[in-house]
Parts: structure tokens; C-alpha cells; sequence
């Protein structure tokens, strides 16, 4: 018994800020079934434009913490973030969880559950900044700040590169052939 999670997996989509990992999660999210778990993060950010996530002050993040209510958590452009730990009922239960995750948690990830899939999504820093620009999440000198960052994760190894420069519905059918590829593997394994 290695005492990883399994038999399932978890799928961590990372990139940079405007990339487009949140309109792809809602594609496959929407076409991969009940197989796959797509967990609603918990940040300490308002509600808003953008992603559906479940908006905490930091007290009650940080009391959710402490109280075990996370699988994992990240801490990144003065947020918090976290993954609510029924991902890790999920993948005892033989799901795939696909979750948008900081590319710092990974090693986390490979060191709790048997399975771990990284998805790197990469786009062009011209569409990367009106993406950023449209959203309206950020003010002008945080956009700056942002795509000012050398995006760390160029030399890291990952098992699947998503270039999302073209249409989101190309970009989504990848990301949707990597779950489906994973939940076969489940089959296969069972």
C-alpha cells in the first residue's frame, strides 16, 4: 500500500493568469459526465465576473483550513486559494477531479494522490493581455503586473501542453480527450 489516494485521479490544470483554463474547465465540465469532478474552488476573493467559485473572507478560510475542509490550498496574487477535500472522496471513489490549481501545488499533489495528471495551458501574450483586459477583475497596473511575470512553469515538466490561441471549443475538445483518457484508465484499472 503506497498510501497515496486512489483509484482515481486528479487532473491539475495550470497557467497563467487569462490563459483561458477557467472557459476550458466549463467546456469539458459540461461534456465529460459523472465520471469526472470538477470541485468548486474556495477563494478569498468577492464574487464576481469570471469563474464560479465560492467567495470566503480570509477568517473563514483560514478557519476552513484548520478544520480540514480542503485537499489542498495555495496562496497566490494575495488570495487564498483551496480545493474542498471532496476531491479526495472523489477519487477514492474511482473519479477523475479535474480542478484549476497554481503550478507550486503539484509536487502536493504528486505526494497525495497515485494519479496526477498536470495540464499546462499556454497562450500568446498578445491574447493572453486582452483576455485579462476583458475579464475586469484586475485594475490596468495589476494586468502590467501580470503579464510583466516570466511565466515560471516554461521549464517544468508536464504530462499535457494545451496552446489555447485559437477557438476555446479546439482548446476544450484536448482538455475533454485528456479526461476521457483518464477515466478509461480508471476502467481499465478496475
Amino acid at each position: 500500500m503506497t498510501g497515496l489516494i486512489g483509484p482515481g485521479a486528479f487532473i491539475a490544470v495550470s497557467g497563467a493568469s487569462g490563459v483561458g483554463k477557467d472557459t476550458l474547465l466549463d467546456l469539458a465540465r459540461d461534456r465529460c459526465g459523472e465520471g469526472a469532478f470538477f470541485p468548486r474552488r474556495v477563494i478569498t476573493r468577492p464574487g464576481g465576473p469570471g469563474e464560479d467559485h465560492l467567495p470566503v473572507t480570509r477568517q473563514q478560510f483560514i478557519r476552513a483550513r484548520l478544520g480540514a475542509a480542503f485537499a489542498v490550498t495555495w496562496h497566490a496574487h494575495g488570495l487564498d486559494y483551496g480545493i474542498p477535500a471532496a476531491a479526495d472522496g472523489a477519487i477514492r471513489a474511482g473519479q477523475v477531479v479535474v480542478a484549476n490549481v497554481s503550478r507550486g501545488v503539484i509536487p502536493e499533489l504528486r505526494g497525495r494522490y497515485e494519479r496526477v495528471v498536470s495540464v499546462r495551458v499556454t497562450v500568446s501574450d498578445e491574447v493572453r493581455a486582452a483576455r485579462l483586459r476583458a475579464r475586469g477583475r484586475e485594475s490596468v497596473a495589476d494586468i502590467t503586473e501580470r503579464l510583466s511575470r516570466i511565466d515560471p512553469a516554461t521549464g517544468h515538466d508536464v504530462d499535457h501542453e494545451i496552446r489555447n490561441d485559437g477557438t476555446a471549443q479546439d482548446a476544450g475538445d484536448h482538455l475533454i480527450a485528456i479526461v476521457e483518457s483518464a477515466m478509461a484508465q480508471r476502467t481499465e484499472r478496475s
